[in-house]
């Protein structure tokens, strides 16, 4: 169903289509391609922002380049939409039947025209560079490109990209999309000194592009076609490296987004006539409201807290925090790794650091939080969310962080099933000295229950339901679903144990040992994937008693956009289908 068959955009399926058109025709696909990125988004949410401000530069590089002879590599690729709908995919914006059957970000699986999977920032420039080494090594030719920007500078990756990249001596073009915002609004010394090569015209003296080896050119108007055709057109096929710093507005052509550039880098669903919601947000309580006001309680009686976030203040609500106690919070930009090393130094000199990290960019910090937070032992606290089985894309999945975290020496990786277990986890892990702790934040609507301890040095398994045959082990979010498993098993006439185990990286023993000697059966499940996750560690634990152990959670695999509800039917996680494998499971036994 194509609502706008009278679009230009039908008739390009490929970049020699735009080399055809007109100067008027593409100010004309530049309209077509703003109402289209706004149309989708309102109707399925998406990145509107970034790609609003990126079409002319997208434009330009199809009209002047050979792509896919010509490579561009897209940094963070929710600025990519365009040059989809450019590649022969326009469908999936024209046709709402086909929304879905274009990924949210770049995909060399979808075209020629794309060469990774990115949604992860920072990485173009060293991308391109490796890109351009090989060009030259095979005796291959055409242009090599990379687009950075839309925060992705402040990443230490783009750095070290920028550096290496001064020392290669060949064609290689980095245009930098300067749309002087991150996620968030941008942070730290260096967008200071962008701020002042624009507004000299690319004239000061600090320049950081020059400083890194880099021959640079300034562009003051990203957003004028004809400017952009005429800068790539006098770059093209040059013999050095070279940085087009390109001056944009981010969220062009729809006043709200540039009103309120933060709240729409992405946005779920909404009303194109006014910006509002479609599903308008409800007075409910939630869980980020909940942490935040413990720890501005904590705040309050002079505890000295400070909030960190690695430009993702959005995910957990955080410019409230930001409002009220603005000594208290810091925004490191996207930076995962310095975040966790500044608040190691945090913790070191007194300080209590609360870092909020979303799942899957945590794991760009690996390395620090092995080296630098688990190592040293510093009381570093971090709430995840978003880890969990999810319908996002292949380069978003938050199935992960259990298994990634769980597995460090010194860190304790709590799961609380519910409102007070999360405020009680959260005042131990604040006030304890010997360990980092990490919780991992629910999902979903707020569960209120109890909190059996206070004090979460010994970890201790709570049985909330004593039965026999079957152990029903439900963690975090996951203990929801294990409460349903068990009202079903009862209508089988089996009575199952339910137990919250507290913590995805320490065993209670002591509990779980005696459970396998009263129990013919164990079952698992967790919202993560099950590689190297909780359940794979209580069966090794289990594994000398001879009591079998089911474990349910997530394949290890990639999956892109997939409806969560077809991958709890793929993974075995209804209540229905985990009754009916204990029951086969329970058969087998006694056979």
């Amino acid at each position: 169903m194509n609502l706008h068959p009278d679009y230009l955009l039908n008739k390009i399926q490929g970049p020699a289509d735009v080399k055809k058109l007109s100067l008027d025709q593409l100010h004309q696909v530049a309209d077509e391609i703003r109402h289209l990125v706004i149309e989708k988004d309102a109707a399925v949410g998406g990145h509107l922002g970034p790609n609003l401000g990126i079409v002319e530069a997208t434009l330009a590089f199809h009209y002047v380049f050979d792509s896919p002879h010509d490579k561009v590599v897209w940094d963070i690729s929710h600025q990519s939409y365009p040059h989809k709908m450019l590649t022969g995919r326009a469908y999936g914006f024209l046709d709402p039947d086909r929304y879905n059957d274009v990924t949210p970000y770049s995909n060399q699986d979808e075209s020629p025209h794309d060469f990774y999977r990115v949604g992860h920032t920072s990485t173009s420039v060293a991308l391109a560079v490796g890109m351009a080494k090989a060009r030259d090594l095979t005796g291959q030719s055409g242009d090599i490109v990379a687009v950075i920007g839309d925060g992705s500078l402040s990443g230490g990756m783009a750095l070290e990209g920028l550096n290496n990249a001064g020392k290669y001596h060949g064609n290689l073009i980095i245009i930098f999309n300067d749309n002087q915002m991150s996620i968030d609004d941008v942070n730290g010394g260096m967008f200071d000194q962008l701020t002042t090569l624009r507004e000299s015209n690319g004239e000061a003296p600090n320049n950081l592009f020059k400083a890194m080896g880099l021959d640079y050119r300034y562009i003051a108007d990203g957003n004028d076609v004809e400017t952009m055709i005429n800068a790539l057109k006098d770059v093209k096929g040059i013999d050095h490296p070279i940085v087009l710093h390109v001056n944009t507005l981010k969220g062009k052509g729809y006043e709200p987004a540039i009103k309120d550039e933060e709240t729409w880098h992405w946005h779920s669903p909404f009303k194109i006539e006014d910006g509002s919601d479609k599903a308008p947000a409800t007075a409910t309580e939630n869980y980020d409201q909940i942490i935040k006001d413990e720890l501005g309680n904590q705040i309050e009686a002079g505890k000295p807290l400070m909030v960190i976030t690695a430009a993702v203040p959005g995910v957990f609500g955080l410019d409230e925090m930001k409002e009220k106690y603005p000594n208290n919070y810091d925004d490191v930009d996207i930076a995962e790794q310095y975040s966790v090393t500044y608040a190691t130094g945090l913790a070191e000199n007194g300080a209590r650091p609360v870092l909020f990290q979303n799942s899957t960019f945590f794991q760009r910090a690996y390395d620090q939080v092995i080296h630098d937070m688990a190592l040293n032992h510093y009381p570093v606290v971090t709430i995840v969310k978003n880890g969990m089985i999810s319908d996002q894309s292949s380069t978003h999945q938050g199935d992960w962080d259990l298994a990634m975290l769980s597995n460090i020496p010194n860190i304790e990786y709590l799961a609380p099933t519910n409102a007070e277990e999360l405020v009680s986890m959260l005042q131990w892990a604040l006030k304890q000295t010997d360990k980092p702790v990490i919780i991992r934040e629910p999902a979903g609507p707020v569960v209120h229950g109890a909190a059996s301890t206070n004090d979460y040095s010994t970890i201790k398994a709570q049985v909330a339901q004593v039965g026999h045959q079957v152990a029903i082990v439900g963690l975090g979010d996951f203990f929801a679903l294990g409460q349903k498993v068990v009202a079903e098993l009862a209508k089988n006439k089996i009575t199952a144990t339910l137990i919250n185990p507290v913590s995805a990286s320490t065993l209670d023993k002591d509990t779980f040992l005696k459970v396998a000697d009263n129990h013919d059966l164990i079952v698992t499940l967790e919202d993560a994937s099950m590689s190297g996750g909780f359940g794979e560690h209580l069966d090794r634990l289990v594994a000398p008693t001879g009591t079998p152990v089911l474990n349910f959670g997530a394949e290890k695999e990639f999956t892109d956009v997939v409806p969560v509800t077809d991958l709890y039917e793929r993974y075995h996680l209804t209540p229905a289908q985990i009754v009916t494998d204990v029951k086969a499971k329970l058969a087998e036994l006694n056979s």
